[in-house]
């Protein structure tokens, strides 16, 4: 079986979108995007919505810490977000939502047959399971959030930085 491309693999653009409260969770946001520098506006809203909406509540519990993060991929043909958090110390849970290209702000929720994220999402992904690694399950100083889910705005370049390391590299 011959495999067609409709393009050649190019590098998009990944943009640290800053670290968001949503309904009590903190949300690391993540933009992709496919011919632009970061996703547009209305696919942002429609993805912070679907957080909001999808997030477990109480945030914090034995098992849940209140922090995730959030991918928000504008594609070429249609629209990728995800929102994940960490529980049970090394389980990651993964929501996936779709829109189309022409209404970007119309989300769905992902069915059984959609895709879980594409060859970009799983940068992010991949970054952020790293600095779990990192910073909570391997740190020998004890788990530390802050590092990687900051609370100021002097944490918040560091990830950043990091986000952009990570952009220039791989996606």
């Amino acid at each position: 079986m011959e495999l067609h491309l409709r393009e050649i693999y190019k590098p998009r653009p990944v943009a640290p979108l800053g670290v968001e409260m949503v309904e009590g969770w903190r949300l690391k946001l993540y933009g992709i995007s496919y011919g632009l520098q970061r996703p547009r506006q209305e696919l942002v809203d429609a993805a912070l919505a679907a957080a909001a909406r999808r997030l477990p509540q109480p945030p914090l519990s034995k098992s849940r810490y209140g922090v995730g993060f959030l991918g928000i991929h504008d594609g070429r043909g249609g629209n990728f977000v995800f929102v994940d958090w960490w529980e049970q110390e090394n389980e990651l849970h993964h929501h996936v939502f779709f829109s189309s290209a022409e209404e970007p702000g119309q989300l769905r929720t992902a069915v059984e047959a959609d895709p879980i994220a594409c060859a970009w999402d799983l940068v992010v992904i991949a970054h952020e399971r790293e600095a779990w690694v990192r910073h909570v399950l391997a740190n020998a100083d004890g788990p530390s959030l802050a590092q990687t889910w900051p609370i100021n705005s002097a944490a918040a370049c560091s990830v950043h930085a990091a986000v952009r390391a990570v952009a220039a590299r791989e996606i």
